[in-house]
């Protein structure tokens, strides 16, 4: 199994990687394979939602997400003023001019359905886009699913994914497909986690691509942290949710050095950081995936606290702690979900959470043992978390769960630092324990916004 820790920490933007980022790319595939097709001879796209994005869809920006991509734009790169600008455009003349197509009729009022049925059968995140000729018949048809984390797939690849070959494996010096695997190798070869994952990532990219990428990544997420800490004011949406990272900042900045200061104040900053974060996620700014946007504060805020907080921390290690965190988000994805849609917020905000505890258990001189474990006790103490955002919006309580993900990070990062790696539950264990949850619970607790706290808002 070889995930690349690119592939877990994508750069895009929010507020959902699976609402907004990938239908975003599913539309940019599906133009794409109308240049492809010889046979399509395109004058029109439709296209419906299905599932959570038809229920939460408009709170988490959908919609404009479909519109962007088929503007051709792509999260990574995303010039938000001039797309701004084109999707005002494509509203007054609904007409869309793709490179190498000819301009096609789509009227975003109409020709975007929001399909309130029952979900498409491989996912609960499904989107079908469909090109017509001038007779109005269909001439190309896909069927794609956002699965989280701003990965998609079409229906094809879903039911059948590509077959890993034996030889394209045998290129990969640690392929290791759980836990398990990976503590193995990691004793035979006595080599860390991040070492592993490094020695994979170089099979297809040179040691100094895969240094520049890290550190473009954590200076996203950095940068992501001081955009948040630094601006105020409400919130889009209908909740009226006002920002509150810089406010909360400022006072810990006046009590510094204080002798009334309380010993549980660095847990206050963790919290900040990682709300920074999700204040500029909710308002569709620039974030990284990790391992999605939902859950986009953990890993950042708990490499801020490492670096800030902790004695004697080195910022050469923060590759090691993404590359570690990378490596257990890799198993989670591929043995359950890291889908709030899918397995609920336990595969978003506990997969998070389970990757920050790793990668701080590693830098603080944790053995792969100790950093298993760390991971484990994170992903089992958020197990049966639902994924229930008011009013569609990714804010309550999806702002403070990034908080209190994070403290749980830290704090099973320092537990398993106190132990010698030896544990009753396996973290293999506990991720099949988060996929069986995540496949039995109710569909109401799984983004669609028609339970839990959802229902139960302030009456006032």
């Amino acid at each position: 199994m070889f995930l690349s820790v690119f592939d877990v920490f994508k750069i895009g933007i929010g507020p959902s990687s699976s609402h907004t980022m990938g239908p975003m790319t599913a539309a940019v595939r599906f133009l794409d394979m109308l240049r492809a097709s010889a046979d399509a001879a395109p004058a029109a796209i439709k296209v419906r939602l299905h599932g959570s994005l038809a229920f939460t869809g408009k709170g988490h920006a959908t919609d404009r997400a479909v519109l962007l991509g088929l503007l051709d734009y792509r999260p990574d790169s995303l010039n938000v003023d001039e797309a701004e600008e084109r999707i005002a455009e494509l509203w007054r003349t609904r007409r869309l001019h793709p490179v190498g197509l000819p301009a096609l009729d789509f009227d975003p009022e109409t020709d975007l359905v929001f399909d309130f049925g029952p979900p498409l059968p491989g996912h609960a995140n499904g989107l079908v886009f469909q090109a017509l000729d001038l007779a109005g018949k269909v001439t190309l048809s896909e069927i794609f699913y956002s699965i989280g984390g701003g990965f998609v797939v079409t229906a094809a690849e879903r039911e059948a994914p590509p077959a890993v070959f034996a030889s394209e494996a045998a290129g990969w010096p640690y392929p290791f497909h759980n836990a398990a695997a990976m503590l193995r190798m990691a004793r035979e070869s006595g080599a860390s986690i991040a070492e592993m994952k490094l020695a994979n990532e170089i099979v297809v990219r040179s040691p100094a691509e895969v240094e520049e990428k890290l550190d473009a990544i954590w200076a996203a997420m950095n940068g992501c942290i001081e955009r948040g800490l630094s601006l105020d004011g409400q919130l889009p949406g209908s909740l009226k949710v006002k920002r509150r990272a810089k406010a909360i900042h400022q006072q810990l900045l006046r009590e510094r050095g204080a002798n009334s200061s309380l010993p549980h104040v660095a847990s206050d900053w963790l919290a900040i950081y990682a709300m920074a974060v999700n204040e500029e996620n909710a308002a569709g700014g620039r974030v990284v995936t990790a391992p999605t946007n939902g859950a986009a504060g953990v890993v950042p805020a708990v490499i801020r606290y490492y670096l800030d907080h902790c004695a004697g921390a080195e910022p050469s290690k923060v590759a090691d702690f993404l590359l570690t965190a990378a490596a257990i988000g890799g198993l989670i994805k591929h043995n359950a979900s890291i889908s709030g849609a899918e397995a609920g917020c336990q595969g978003e905000v506990g997969s998070a959470a389970a990757m920050a505890a790793a990668g701080l258990c590693a830098v603080l001189g944790g053995t792969p043992e100790q950093v298993e474990n760390a991971a484990e006790i994170a992903l089992e103490h958020h197990l049966g978390m639902t994924c229930d955002p008011v009013a569609g919006l990714v804010q309550v309580p999806c702002i403070e769960r990034n908080a209190i993900g994070a403290t749980k990070a830290v704090a099973a990062a320092s537990l398993a630092l106190r132990g010698d790696g030896q544990h009753f539950m396996p973290l293999d264990n506990c991720i099949q324990a988060m996929r069986q949850t995540g496949e039995e619970m109710s569909t109401k607790f799984k983004e669609t916004s028609l339970g839990g706290l959802a229902v139960n808002l302030p009456e006032c």
